[in-house]
Parts: structure tokens; C-alpha cells; sequence
């Protein structure tokens, strides 16, 4: 069996997870002319034809069908190379022709017209160094999981910044631009919201048309390489939003490809999103399986992307998601469970974790299914990071309150830590969390201005010191005011106010000061590196616990939430130097605290402003100190 022949069998088998490599057009050079081999699956289909800007969009040309396997094949020859041409398929099933862009297409115009273009890479990489050091950093490792600080700047590329005449910038000037902020500021990653070709801006990217194409919005797919290679050189990770859940019903797309439903459920029950007008892939079908893996391992593999965030799990894993009573089948035990969705993740992490072990596979899920940051081996799903979205949820609904009536709700701060090693989280505040009413970070703080930015660098500093890592969505650094839009860019004008341009100096300081301390990020996942202090003083608005590294050492976080000052006695283990390190209002650091002693122990008096926080760093010291 030749090569072609077994791709062909292992895509139908539901293995070929460089399906990429067959399908779609791709190249070979034979004898000194370029040999485009251009291969369609569309099993339903009568006829496949190509039409194109090089062999004339008025001049069809028929692809033929390999035996009874649903793959059509057509290979131009050409004196020359065809790069950036444009072709489209044109499908028919009885009555029915459309024309349709390639779903393995490597670049596409997008927008209403969704053409493939023709695209080989010629791009030369230059992050050796990087690609070395994320395996040595983040690759599997016996005596701790992900021990290394990760703070991730999420950014949705067309509203970051924008031109003058308000058109996006282009990955290069991108590239230029935020790998100066996230150094400056003390990111480590980003996360790109969705970039794959998508029809619809205010999708955000969301409802992908052309899966294996970056956007033609911000330049071409080398242009994008260019990015992520200037990222890595510069020591910044990139993670890509992906969406294998659904996919939009333009007409160029995927939607019943071949005249029915190909890439899709069949049935009524499963098909279609009620909420987003959007087809659910077929998860439990081979051909699809191949179709989401090789997207997810071309991403890794050719655009050498640090990690995936899988968008919207809980609406592949769960039956009823989006559904009414009655509008779903359960599955063959009776439940909700998306049994061929839960064999299609597992399957999808197993493959990327067989080549690459040192990426990041993180879901986006709100359901309570369980073990989803589990290996597979031990029965999970297979992820290594989930986002912690009930903490972001009830986090929020707590900030908005009146500190006078916060003392009803103080769950919100303590019963995450119930479940906090549970999976391992990434405490987001997303993208989700500043749109559609929700209102921005720092306008979901209750009270006054002056107490929305106390109580935000507050929150900013349980959030940076609770277990997880972490992610905070572009603007919030700067406590941008209005909801996020995005068909315009940040409102960086904002800066020209002392509050805004102190707020992210306070992000900026904060975030350094996360990245130097271990006790901040290495037992993220563990019940070692968290101990609480006071956990239930609802009536006072006010948390204290310990972060402890792998050494040992620790740094005590104390938060006032409350609306007045307060005197707090915070109980020691021994007799300690407790040195105030950081603070969320600005004063000269460090500073010595006095210790004191009385027949329950050692402790130290603080005085508490109101919405207020301190970290407070605990070493071994025989004497008293006195400030």
C-alpha cells in the first residue's frame, strides 16, 4: 500500500492525525514543475469540480472519485508556482450545486466570500531557545506539576489597537507591539482569541469557517508564524483559543457540505445550537475526529502554538446543553453525557500529549462532570488546565456587593478553596466577563470612584495570591471603564488619567512581584502550597491564608474587603521578622512589623485600611522587631 493509500485508510479509520498532508491542496515538486494535488472529502456529493483564478472560474474542472471512499482527487500541473491564487470547490448533489471554500485550506479570504488560497510556508523559525525552554519548564516532571508562574495576557487581535482609520494592525505590528507590554507589564503568555478564518466579526472569532487558515484580516499564515516566532524570541508563550465544538452555517463553510449534513450531527437532537445558530461537529465519526486533531497538532506542529484553549467543552460533553425537556436523547446509561464527545477529548489529548508533553491543553468548561484535568490513564479526560469559572462567577457577584451585605455572601471567597485542588485551574477574568451588560472589571466594583479602585487592586491581590494561574483580559490592567467592543480598539486614552495610568503601575508592580515569588505559583494544584488563617470572618469582609513553595517558605496574604478600617490580630506559628513586602495602596516597602507574644502565642497587630490588602513575608528571626 502506497503512501497516499494509507493516509487514505487511516483517515477513514479515524488515525490520521496529519490528515492536513493529504486533503486540501498540497504540493510536490516533480521534474521541475509543480505537481498541486487537490483532494476533497464529500462522500454525499454526485460531482466535485475546482473552479479558480488559474484555471478560470467559468471553466469547471472535474475532480474524480477514488473508488467508494467519499475522497475526490484532481492534480494541476503547472510551469509555475500558483501561490495566494484563489480556488473553490463546487459540490452538487441532485438539484443542489454550491460553491464551497476547502476545509483544509491553508489561507482564505474569509468574510462572505470564504476562497481558499493557494499557501506553502516558506518561513524560517528562530525560537530554538524557547521551544527548549517550554520543554524544560513545562514538560512532565515527577516531583511537581506546572511548578512555574503563568500569567496570561488574553487578547482579541483586531480591537487591541487599530490604525487611524480604525482598520487592525497586521500580525507583525502586532507582534512588535505586545511583545513590548507583556515584558514591560510581566506576562508571561498570551491568549489570542480565536484566529482561525471566521465570516462574522462580531463572532469574535468564535463561529470558524476555515479551520486550518489564520485570518486574512491581520496578514498571511507566515505572517502569523512571524508573530509567534518574534513571541518566543522574546520570551512571551502563545496559547490559540479553538474551537472544535460548532461551527457557523455560512454558505462557503462546512455546513451540510456535500448537500447534507457531512461535517454536523444527523439527528434533530444533537445538530443544531439553539443560542448560536451554529452546527455541532460530529464527534463520533472517524473522519471527523481526524478533521479536529490534525487541526489541533497542525496549529502545535507547523505554527509551533504553546497551547489551546478549548472553547465551549461543556456543550460537546453534555446532551441537554442548550436543550429543552424533551428536545434530547439521553445516551445508552440513561444519562446526559455525551459519551462519543467524552471518547473524542480523551482521544484528542492523548494525541497531543503523545508528541507533545510539554503544551497546554486547557478547557473552557462550567459543567460539574469531574476529573477533566485528569490523565487519561486514570480515567479523566486528559486536559492539564481547566478555567476556573465558578471562582470568576461568584468573585464578581462578591465585588459588586455593598461591603455592608458582603458578610451574606463570604462563600465566594472561602468555598472555592473547597474545591480549588479538585482539577487544575486557571483563574480567569475573561473576555466573557466584560461584555453584555456584565459591565468592565473595575465597574463591577461597588461603591464610589475612588472605592471601585480600591476595592479593584484589592481583589487584584487575592486574585494574583489564590491558588491557580492566571489570566486577565486586555484593558482590565488599565481598569478600562466602558464594556469591552470589539470593532474598536482599547480605550488606551484612558491612560491620560492619573487612576488609570497608577492602576496598571499597581498591575505592572503586581505582576513582577507574582512572577519572583515561588510561593505565588509553585503548589498551585496542591493542598501543600495553601493554608488558611482566618477562612470565616464574614462578619469583618476579612481573608488571610498562607502561599508556600516547595521549600517551605511563605507569604501571608491578608485582605479587607470591608468598607471601614479594622485591627486585625494575625496568629503566628513561631516567632517569626514579619516583613510587609507588598500592599495594594502605594507606601515604601519592605517593612518591619512588631511581633508579640502572649499565652496562645506569637502574633503580629495589624491595622487594616478599609478595601485594602498586604503581603506580609514570614522569616525566621530570634528577636522582636520593632518598627
Amino acid at each position: 500500500m502506497d503512501k497516499s493509500s494509507l493516509a487514505l485508510y487511516y483517515f477513514r479509520e479515524g488515525t490520521n492525525f496529519y490528515a492536513y498532508q493529504y486533503l486540501g491542496c498540497n504540493l510536490q515538486i516533480k521534474e521541475g514543475l509543480y505537481n498541486y494535488s487537490f483532494r476533497l472529502w464529500a462522500p454525499n456529493a454526485d460531482t466535485v469540480e475546482l473552479i479558480s483564478d488559474f484555471l478560470g472560474w467559468d471553466n469547471p474542472t472535474s475532480l474524480f472519485r477514488i473508488a467508494d471512499t467519499g475522497v475526490w482527487e484532481y492534480v494541476y500541473v503547472s510551469q509555475e508556482r500558483i501561490e495566494k491564487r484563489a480556488y473553490k470547490f463546487r459540490v452538487t448533489r441532485g438539484k443542489c450545486t454550491v460553491n464551497k471554500g476547502d476545509p483544509y485550506a491553508r489561507f482564505s479570504r474569509g468574510r462572505d466570500d470564504g476562497a481558499s488560497l493557494v499557501f506553502n510556508s516558506e518561513f524560517i523559525w528562530s525560537d530554538s531557545n524557547w521551544l527548549s525552554y517550554r520543554k524544560r519548564v513545562f514538560g512532565t516532571h515527577d516531583d511537581s506539576y506546572m511548578a512555574t508562574p503563568l500569567n496570561i495576557y488574553e487578547v482579541h487581535l483586531e480591537s487591541y489597537r487599530r490604525h487611524r482609520d480604525n482598520s487592525p494592525l497586521s500580525y507583525r505590528e502586532l507582534a512588535c507591539d505586545l511583545v513590548k507590554y507583556c515584558k514591560a507589564m510581566g506576562y508571561t503568555h498570551i491568549e489570542i482569541m480565536p484566529i482561525m478564518e471566521y465570516p462574522y466579526d462580531a463572532s469574535w472569532g468564535y463561529q470558524v469557517g476555515a479551520f486550518f487558515a489564520p485570518s486574512s484580516r491581520f496578514g498571511d499564515p507566515d505572517d502569523f508564524r512571524y508573530f509567534i516566532n518574534k513571541m518566543h524570541t522574546s520570551g512571551i508563550g502563545v496559547i490559540m483559543d479553538w474551537v472544535p465544538a460548532h461551527f457557523p452555517k455560512d454558505e462557503w463553510g462546512l455546513f451540510e457540505f456535500d448537500g447534507a449534513p457531512l461535517y454536523e450531527y444527523q439527528g434533530a437532537d444533537r445538530q443544531e445550537s439553539r443560542t448560536w445558530g451554529t452546527r455541532f461537529f460530529d464527534l463520533g465519526r472517524e473522519e471527523i475526529q481526524c478533521f479536529l486533531i490534525s487541526n489541533a497538532l497542525y496549529y502545535i506542529r507547523e505554527f509551533h502554538i504553546d497551547g489551546l484553549r478549548v472553547d465551549a467543552v461543556a456543550s460537546m460533553l453534555y446532551l441537554d446543553y442548550d436543550r429543552k425537556e424533551g428536545e434530547w436523547i439521553p445516551n445508552s446509561d440513561g444519562g446526559n453525557i455525551n459519551l462519543e464527545a467524552v471518547a473524542f477529548l480523551k482521544k484528542l489529548n492523548t494525541a497531543v500529549f503523545s508528541e507533545f508533553c510539554d503544551v497546554l491543553m486547557i478547557a473552557e468548561e462550567s459543567g460539574s462532570l469531574g476529573k477533566i484535568t485528569t490523565p487519561v490513564s486514570e480515567g479523566g479526560l486528559g486536559f492539564n488546565m481547566k478555567w476556573n469559572m465558578g471562582f470568576a462567577n461568584d468573585f464578581f457577584e462578591y465585588l459588586s456587593t455593598d461591603p455592608m451585605y458582603r458578610r451574606y455572601n463570604h462563600k465566594a471567597l472561602n468555598f472555592p478553596i473547597m474545591y480549588a485542588f479538585s482539577e487544575n485551574y486557571c483563574l480567569p477574568i475573561s473576555h466573557d466577563e466584560v461584555v453584555h451588560g456584565k459591565r468592565s472589571f473595575i465597574d463591577k466594583m461597588y461603591g464610589d470612584y475612588e472605592d471601585k479602585f480600591k476595592c479593584m487592586r484589592a481583589a487584584l491581590l487575592l486574585f494574583m495570591t489564590y491558588p491557580g494561574k492566571k489570566l486577565t483580559f486586555m484593558g482590565t490592567e488599565f481598569a478600562q471603564y466602558r464594556e469591552w467592543d470589539y470593532s474598536s480598539e482599547l480605550e488606551w486614552f484612558m491612560l491620560d488619567y492619573p487612576k488609570h495610568r497608577e492602576m496598571r503601575e499597581y498591575v505592572r508592580a503586581l505582576n513582577h512581584f507574582y512572577l519572583k515569588h515561588s510561593e505565588l505559583w509553585e503548589r498551585d494544584f496542591t493542598t501543600e502550597g495553601f493554608e488558611w488563617i482566618y477562612a470565616d470572618e464574614s462578619d469583618r469582609n476579612i481573608v488571610a491564608y498562607r502561599r508556600i513553595d516547595n521549600k517551605g517558605h511563605s507569604l501571608i496574604s491578608v485582605i479587607n474587603f470591608s468598607g471601614a478600617s479594622q485591627t486585625l490580630r494575625l496568629p503566628l506559628k513561631k516567632c517569626r521578622k514579619i516583613i510587609k513586602v507588598f500592599e495594594s495602596e502605594w507606601t515604601e516597602l519592605p517593612n518591619e512589623i512588631l511581633t508579640e507574644k502572649d499565652g496562645e502565642g506569637y502574633y503580629v497587630i495589624l491595622k487594616l485600611k478599609k478595601l485594602w490588602g498586604v503581603l506580609l513575608r514570614e522569616s525566621d528571626g530570634k528577636k522582636t522587631v520593632k518598627i
